[in-house]
């Protein structure tokens, strides 16, 4: 297997007026290609912190991230944000998608940083939607849609650029159980049968017997590694 996320000796602090908080503490972490990894701890243990940085959103005090290749911790911020736009898809709790804008606009949004044209833009969003199974949806705005649907567009949007890697917070927090465990079939089949490599965190047991290793982190070390029995 290759190696899609390589952390080596990962510090992060924050400067809270004269006060110092460390949230991780010499994080080493290696998550090969391909894996779907879940990513599990008490509130204020680090997962978050630790997932913007897998993501390119934030940068480590200390240490070496290594994602797709690339050495992330070092790019400028606009080597950084041209770095996301092409490996990572982001799935947030709360779906953020833009209320005024129909499924089918708010998976185009990515999109609009490359130079595709209208026509290649609507038809990659269209494609994204079939694998979500909403493309019957595609004309809905949000207010239309149920929480499921909402976040299978958000799905949508986050695979329209066709990344390396999915990076998924909390991704079912806002659901019930049934359509919880629709969203997470979802993820299981994007993992298995399109090869996405998916790190998510999650406070649910249930959503992480739906990822192939589980990990623990608890005040910024990881204290456990697991594999999930199929």
């Amino acid at each position: 297997m290759t190696a899609m996320i390589s952390l080596k000796h990962v510090f992060k602090r924050y400067t809270r007026g004269k006060q110092i908080v460390e949230v991780l503490h010499g994080v080493d972490l290696q998550i090969e290609k391909g894996e779907f990894v879940a990513l599990m701890g008490p509130s204020g243990s680090g997962k978050t912190t630790l997932l913007n940085l897998i993501g390119g959103l934030d940068k480590p005090s200390e240490g070496e991230v290594v994602v797709a290749g690339e050495r992330i911790d070092q790019l400028s911020p606009s080597r950084l944000a041209r770095w996301r736009a092409r490996h990572v898809g982001f799935v947030f709790q709360f779906y953020n998608l833009m209320p005024m804008l129909t499924a089918q606009r708010n998976v185009e949004l990515p999109l609009l940083l490359t130079r595709l044209s209208a026509a290649q833009r609507r038809k990659n969003a269209e494609i994204a939607l079939s694998v979500v199974s909403l493309a019957d949806r595609a004309k809905h705005k949000p207010s239309e849609l149920s929480g499921g649907q909402a976040q299978r567009v958000a799905i949508a949007r986050a695979l329209v650029t066709d990344p390396s890697l999915l990076v998924c917070d909390e991704p079912t927090g806002d659901l019930d159980r049934v359509t919880a465990d629709e969203i997470l079939g979802l993820l299981q089949v994007l993992n298995r049968q399109h090869g996405k490599t998916i790190v998510m965190v999650t406070h649910d047991p249930k959503a992480a017997e739906y990822a192939s290793r589980r990990l623990h982190l608890d005040k910024g070390r990881l204290v456990g590694t697991e594999e999930v029995v199929a």
